[in-house]
């Protein structure tokens, strides 16, 4: 039996392949899951079934949910509850196919690992835009979760597309290009094994280089992983959160932590809310036949009303503030390139609510990625946004941003900085 048989094996009794002989041909219809053809650029032959409720939403979201090795998108749907939530809350579920010999995702190769490299990652997005066309989509409301294979894939589709993906949820994956080869070759003993052991810069930094010159938001994710998983080994957890806590600007420290049932350990980095920048579940026991939780998956992100989706400010600037604000900024340079640490404090005696820094970076540099708000432009009178989970600062309070950027020679310092339009004092 191979490894990749063996991925598929553990995971059958969690999600069912009933629905595996079911064929589809006619249009997508509500209610019904129907196979889609013709969704445009598909250049590893994928194959689509969608689900679109009754009582689909006003803009809907879409949740793209990737079944396991060996699986298919109608096994995904009849073996998950995401078709029964989206009866429930209005949103579309796309459960696309693989369709190699294996059934397993391409998360190895080098042409899925960057940003319109090829595979199956552009067949996926393929049917992503499909659906946010025909159904006029949210755009700030698509989601990515998976099972095994399809949980690599989901941080390989948040890596590749940081700019369409809101978030995303793994369970039993490994970190983005932890299982790349180098070649055709789709299994890596090593990564699989929890032998692959990084810094979180070092991951984050695999993240980044897969889309160069991002500086937008990054989406939020959601990890779960068994402690007793013998197939893709419970070391990878620790890495996934390494890489997705560094890619958001944060530490390794949680800032909340609790057992939501019975086994299971919660972590939140970032946040303590139920919408945390990084979500981690360890179920202690539990082997690489996992449950699928996807009332959590759903809440995790923002589709089931008890909370609302985070959202993206306006491009306006917010109200000036009430009174001053400092502005520390720490520069760590080589030979091209340097990262900057911005803390911000507010000074004054009312909470800011949204807020935007303003400054001018020197000549020759250029940001190439950034943390902990949204920056534009790329270089010259750059504005620095909140994010969702950042937006307030309360008096005396602060909040770290960072960035990293390229430079030809000239490592400075920006020579001012304004909150909201009032100039900020510089330590």
């Amino acid at each position: 039996m191979t490894p990749k048989t063996r991925m598929l094996g553990v995971v059958m009794a969690v999600v069912t392949l009933a629905a595996a002989a079911l064929t589809f041909a006619t249009p997508a219809s509500a209610a019904t899951l129907t196979q889609v053809t013709n969704f445009g650029t598909n250049p590893t032959n994928l194959q689509m079934h969608l689900y679109v409720p009754d009582r689909v939403a006003s803009r809907p979201a879409i949740l793209l949910a990737m079944h396991y090795c060996t699986g298919s998108g109608p096994a995904f749907h009849s073996g998950t509850q995401y078709a029964s939530l989206a009866d429930r809350h209005g949103f579309i579920v796309i459960y696309p196919s693989a369709t190699r010999s294996s059934r397993c995702w391409d998360v190895y190769s080098p042409q899925a690992l960057r940003r319109g490299g090829g595979s199956d990652p552009v067949g996926l997005m393929s049917m992503v835009d499909h659906v946010r066309q025909r159904y006029a989509a949210d755009p700030a409301r698509i989601f990515a979760t998976g099972t095994s294979s399809g949980a690599m894939m989901t941080n390989v589709m948040l890596g590749v597309y940081p700019d369409v993906f809101a978030a995303g949820a793994s369970f039993a994956g490994v970190p983005f290009a932890c299982f790349a080869t180098g070649g055709t070759s789709e299994w890596n003993s090593e990564c699989a094994n929890g032998q692959l052991i990084r810094t979180p810069q070092q991951w984050g930094d695999l993240v980044r280089e897969a889309y160069p010159g991002y500086a937008g938001q990054r989406p939020r994710m959601q990890i779960w992983h068994g402690t007793n998983d013998e197939t893709l080994r419970y070391p990878n957890f620790g890495e996934q959160v390494k890489q997705w806590t560094n890619v958001h600007g944060l530490g390794q420290t949680p800032t909340y932590t609790d057992s939501p049932q019975s086994g299971y350990t919660r972590t939140r980095y970032g946040s303590g809310g139920s919408m945390a920048p990084v979500e981690a579940i360890s179920m202690q026991g539990v082997s690489h036949n996992l449950p699928v939780d996807a009332a959590q998956v759903i809440r995790f992100f923002g589709l089931d009303g008890t909370t609302p989706p985070p959202t993206t400010p306006p491009p306006t600037t917010p109200p000036p503030t009430e009174g001053g604000c400092r502005v520390g900024y720490t520069v760590n340079a080589w030979s091209t390139g340097l990262t900057a640490s911005v803390t911000i404090t507010n000074t004054g005696s009312a909470a800011v609510n949204g807020w935007a820094l303003t400054f001018t970076l020197p000549s020759g540099q250029r940001i190439t990625n950034g943390w902990n708000a949204q920056y534009a432009p790329a270089s010259g009178a750059v504005t620095a946004r909140n994010v969702s989970y950042n937006a307030a600062i309360a008096p005396n309070a602060s909040v770290g941003i960072g960035f990293q950027a390229t430079h030809e020679g000239g490592t400075g310092k920006p020579s001012s900085f304004a909150l909201n339009g009032s100039a900020c004092s510089v330590s």
